[in-house]
């Protein structure tokens, strides 16, 4: 009763109010400003990797939906459900003037029978590297008949040959890193009235993203075109293979690695939609793809060289991959990720009924069955790999959604199953309750993962441990969220999420482990001239035990930035920012964070800051400069990262549809030469160069 009294008191004269959740509502001109949020910490890994998708996929506000509204920073449910009443009014105007300006990289403007499209050169480099820069090209074009077409094409110069198995020393071997004109994604799609085909590689999900979801967006709803890549992450060494095999100065130098993309499906993908009775429609979608996987080379096992008795959880040891560099000379390989290691074949489907807007039903199933190539191999996937091992593996869910008033219920229930040894699959199940009001919003997320759902292709929410490779699993968990926002004065955001596992984790004794990470930020938006923000958090990792965590090179965030946290760790962050015109602004921040290791008594202290100035002396020109410190333990100087990072950013919009965007980088270790663990780094020079146009 206090509870209901409590929410109904808070509702009092409120109506719908729900925002996508995102911590800020950035002004960014392309993917290199998202970047930069990700790399201060503005931005967590998930909220940039679904900003990135929502760019690609781009919103068209007069057709959107319901969903794809939601998703675009700063808009409300209830400002969705307004403009959607007025579109159907016959009043064009989704979004106003402002909107539109600062959800310009978002929105997408396709006038049918008109022919549009973007193209988008980017490279990147170091001063200190002895090759040519890798090149990524991505176009798209389309608008007649309903039909679009896109590519990606990467020009890579350290691309490791075909996987195999040589016969003479029955070992595993790669041809050595060479260059090579890729072509890994590629689409073409036709969209009429009641339904859509896509053939090429795509990305898709559905309901609350615990079946099947590869999208990385809030609010999945189906297929859509996939042709993203990653920037390149921290230099590497330029040696790929053992010290022995290359020059001394191949062995000490580092390189820029090459551009990376996520490998969605590649195939062929449907949609049809149609009513079926008074207020009611029907969408089904069916998918099917044969892709080529990469996989890291601790995640191979050869069940030639592994016997049966030691294969158990931990399972044998990776094999070792050799290049060969005579017919009597076999190097050991360096790298960890192996090109084409094996293919996949999947396919499934979605049926959902939709009753209303905001109350839908739909069932999702799939299935997928990895095939190995190399002939003379018995390979596998190892215990912790993401995948399972044994065979095929696939899931089945059931998902609805209903709404009415201020209140928003979502539910999805789903059911893995994979060939693994004592595996089988098992269940899983994440329902949301969200309650709105004006300017405000409580969502209470409920979730349970069965220590047996190994499901890779489920995109629901989760704690940064691992079991067997996989976040979404054996899991038993809770997240409050609370929003409030007052345009004119301030906005505030918070969040408590906690989480146990029900069964033995990545570490044995770790059942019922308990673990909880909070955060709060509030922002003063009363003033242009000074907006103050304050930023709190907290994570609790059981008492400091040691799990298994994200690993950061599969994952869609760059590798700089941490996937996971361990131990404990306490922070917070101030920061001001001053807009003295609409052409220029100055914001400065600082952070300390306390940190215990796991396993470890002894507590960090860290301590970052960062300046930064905008400029935009014209329309068609932004400036920027940052000056950021991050130091990972005050106290000494010797084994963590202490830095300081000179960016220098810059925006040039030519012939209003053409626009290079140039980002330079001075980055100074500032480790103790005479004492680190390891000489630090000499100072790197990094460049990236993007330039895009929009037909």
């Amino acid at each position: 009763m206090l509870l209901h009294g409590l929410l109904g008191g808070w509702l009092l004269g409120a109506s719908p109010v729900l925002a996508a959740p995102y911590e800020v509502e950035p002004e960014v001109d392309g993917e290199l400003e998202l970047l930069a949020l990700l790399e201060d910490g503005t931005l967590s890994a998930e909220t940039w990797a679904a900003l990135v998708a929502l760019r690609r996929a781009g919103v068209e506000p007069e057709q959107a939906t319901r969903a794809a509204l939601y998703a675009l920073p700063g808009l409300t449910y209830a400002e969705v459900d307004e403009r959607l009443r007025e579109r159907g009014a016959s009043m064009p105007e989704v979004l106003t003037d402002e909107e539109r300006r600062r959800l310009a990289p978002f929105l997408v403007n396709r006038v049918p029978g008109e022919l549009s499209g973007d193209a988008r050169l980017l490279t990147a480099f170091a001063l200190s590297d002895s090759v040519l820069p890798p090149v990524a090209l991505q176009v798209r074009a389309g608008g007649l008949a309903g039909l679009r077409v896109g590519v990606l094409a990467t020009w890579a110069r350290r691309r490791l040959g075909t996987l195999r198995r040589d016969a003479r020393t029955r070992s595993l071997v790669v041809d050595a890193p060479g260059s090579a004109v890729l072509l890994p994604k590629f689409h073409a799609q036709w969209t009429g009235t009641s339904a859509s085909v896509l053939v090429g590689t795509y990305r898709l999900g559905f309901g609350q993203r615990l079946t099947l979801d590869t999208t990385a967006l809030p609010s999945p709803e189906g297929f859509l075109a996939d042709d993203g890549v990653r920037p390149p992450g921290a230099l590497e060494r330029e040696c790929l293979l053992s010290s022995t095999a290359c020059a001394e100065a191949e062995r000490e130098a580092d390189v820029t690695p090459d551009f990376r993309w996520d490998e969605g499906f590649r195939g062929v993908a449907g949609t049809v939609r149609g009513a079926v009775g008074r207020g009611l429609e029907l969408s089904l979608t069916g998918f099917g793809s044969y892709q080529s996987r990469s996989l890291q080379r601790s995640a191979v096992l050869d069940r030639a060289t592994c016997e049966s008795s030691r294969m158990g959880a931990s399972g044998c040891e990776a094999p070792e991959v050799l290049v060969p560099l005579s017919r009597a000379r076999l190097e050991p390989l360096r790298a960890r990720t192996l090109p084409g290691v094996f293919s996949e074949w999947a396919g499934g489907a979605n049926a959902t009924l939709a009753l209303s807007p905001r109350a839908q039903v739909g069932v999702t199933g799939w299935a997928a069955r990895p095939v190995w190539p190399v002939k003379g191999a018995m390979l596998d996937f190892q215990p912790h790999a993401r995948y399972p091992m044994g065979g095929g593996f696939g899931a089945v869910g059931l998902d609805a959604s209903w709404g009415l008033g201020a209140v928003d219920l979502f539910f999805e229930g789903s059911r893995s199953f994979d060939s693994a040894p004592g595996g089988g699959g098992s269940w899983a199940a994440l329902q949301r309750t969200v309650l709105s009001g004006t300017g405000q919003e409580l969502e209470l997320a409920l979730r349970y993962y069965g220590r047996g759902f190994a499901n890779p292709y489920s995109g629901a929410t989760s704690g940064p441990d691992l079991l067997e490779g996989q976040r979404v699993r054996n899991e038993l968990g809770a997240r409050l969220r609370y929003l409030y926002r007052d345009a004119a004065t301030w906005r505030f955001r918070g969040q408590v999420d906690g989480w146990t596992l029900p069964a033995d984790g990545a570490v044995k004794g770790t059942a019922g482990l308990t673990q909880v990470r909070a955060s709060a930020r509030v922002d003063w938006l009363a003033w242009t001239w000074l907006r103050p923000s304050l930023q709190l958090e907290a994570r609790e990792a059981g008492l400091g035990q040691a799990l298994a965590c994200s690993d950061t090179e599969d994952s869609a965030e760059p590798e700089e930035v941490p996937a996971c946290s361990r131990g404990s760790r306490w922070g917070a962050t101030a920061r001001v920012r001053s807009e003295f015109s609409e052409s220029v602004s100055v914001a400065a921040q600082s952070g300390y964070t306390r940190v215990v290791e796991p396993g470890t008594s002894k507590a960090r202290n860290d301590g970052r800051a960062l300046i930064e100035l905008k400029l935009r002396p014209l329309e068609s020109l932004r400036l920027g400069a940052r000056i950021q410190w991050k130091d990972e333990d005050l106290s000494e100087r010797t084994r963590l990262r202490q830095e300081v990072r000179t960016t220098v950013d810059l925006g040039w919009t030519l012939l209003s549809a053409t626009t290079v965007r140039g980002r330079y980088v001075w980055v100074v270790d500032l480790k103790d030469a005479r004492a680190a663990r390891t000489p630090p780094d000499a100072p790197r020079h990094l460049f990236q160069l993007e330039v895009e146009t929009r037909f």
